[in-house]
C-alpha cells in the first residue's frame, strides 16, 4: 500500500502577512507545495491530502487539481473549531485553530494507510521524501513512528526568530522533544529564548521541521490527549496542541518510539516576507543544476 502525504495548510500565516501556502516561488509560479508533491510522487507516495480551512477549498482546487490530475490522488481535510466531532461538548472561542496535532486529528476518518505529515510552507528536498517513503513502506508500525531530523543551523531564518521542535536523540531514537517558540541566530551561533532566559544550542542539534511518519493508530492515540488539552487550555486562546506534544507523550508512556531519520539537506522556508527572495534563489539554483525541471508539471 502506497503511503499518503498529509500537508498542513490551514494556518493563517500571521507573520508572513498573506496566504503563503499558494504563493509562487518557482520559475513558473510553482508553490513550495508543488515541489513537495513532485518529490513525493517521485518517491512513491500514492495520495496527497490537504489539511485546509473549508473556505480555502476552491482556491486550492483551482491551483492544484489541473496539475495533479492523473499524477496522484488528491483529498481535502477541513480543520475547524467544532469540538463536538471529538466528543467534546463545549464551544471555545478562538481566533485560530488548535494547532498541528489537532489538524492531523481532523484527517482521522480519511486516512487508512501509513502517512507522513509536512508543512505547506517548508521546502524539504527529495532525499527526505525518499527516506520517509522507505520507512513508511518497510519499517513503520503502530508503536514505531519517525521524524526527519534536520540540523538546526541549516533551518533558521536570517530575518527573525522561528519555532523548532528540538530533539534529544539516543541510539537513533528521539527520547525527548521540546517545542522552542523563539529560536534564532546571534553572532553566528544558535540560541533560543524561554521564560527563564536565553540558552545556546549546539549547531548540530537535530530538530523537527514537522515532517513525521505515522500509522492511522496515532489518531486514537492522540484523541484522548486532545480532550485533556482542551480541558486544560479552554481559557487560553493561544494554546496550541502541537505534534511534538503528542510525540513526547507517546515516548514517555512507552506507547511508541520515534526513529530520527537524519537528512543532510538544507531546509528552507518562508516564515517572513523577507525570506521569499532567498527561497526563490534557492529553487532557481536547484532548477539550474537539474534537480528540478524548469516547468515542474509539463
Amino acid at each position: 500500500m502506497k503511503p499518503t502525504l498529509l500537508i498542513l495548510a490551514a494556518g493563517m500565516a500571521s507573520r508572513y502577512g498573506s496566504m503563503k501556502q499558494v504563493d509562487g516561488f518557482g520559475p513558473n509560479g510553482e508553490t513550495i507545495i508543488d515541489y513537495s508533491i513532485y518529490d513525493a510522487i517521485k518517491a512513491g507516495f500514492g495520495k496527497v491530502s490537504f489539511i485546509i480551512r473549508e473556505e480555502f477549498q476552491d482556491a486550492f482546487k483551482a491551483i492544484f487539481e489541473p496539475k495533479l490530475a492523473g499524477r496522484i490522488e488528491t483529498d481535502y481535510v477541513f480543520q475547524s473549531y467544532d469540538l463536538t466531532q471529538f466528543g467534546i461538548d463545549k464551544t471555545v472561542e478562538r481566533s485560530k485553530p488548535w494547532g498541528t496535532a489537532h489538524a492531523v486529528l481532523a484527517a482521522r476518518n480519511q486516512i487508512n494507510e501509513p502517512f507522513c505529515v509536512i508543512n505547506a510552507d517548508d521546502f524539504y528536498g527529495y532525499e527526505a521524501f525518499e527516506k520517509m517513503a522507505q520507512f513508511l513502506t518497510t519499517e513503520v508500525a503502530d508503536d514505531n513512528y519517525s521524524l526527519m531530523g534536520y540540523q538546526i543551523d541549516r533551518t533558521l531564518s536570517d530575518y527573525g526568530s522561528v519555532s523548532r521542535g528540538v530533539c534529544k536523540v539516543e541510539d537513533g531514537k528521539m527520547v525527548e522533544i521540546n517545542e522552542r517558540t523563539e529560536v534564532y541566530f546571534k553572532d553566528g551561533d544558535v540560541f533560543y529564548k524561554d521564560a527563564t532566559g536565553e540558552h545556546e544550542l549546539p549547531k548540530d542539534t537535530r530538530v523537527s521541521m514537522n515532517f513525521w511518519g505515522f500509522t492511522p493508530a496515532v489518531f486514537k492515540q492522540s484523541e484522548e490527549m486532545f480532550k485533556k488539552f482542551v480541558d486544560a487550555n479552554e481559557s487560553n486562546p493561544k494554546a496550541e496542541f502541537f505534534i511534538p506534544l503528542v510525540a513526547d507523550e507517546l515516548i514517555k508512556t512507552g506507547t511508541a518510539a520515534f526513529k530520527v531519520i537524519p537528512t543532510g539537506n538544507k531546509w528552507f522556508g518562508v516564515t517572513y516576507k523577507e525570506d521569499k527572495p532567498i527561497v526563490q534563489a534557492s529553487i532557481n539554483e536547484l532548477v539550474e543544476n537539474g534537480t528540478y525541471p524548469t516547468n515542474l508539471w509539463e
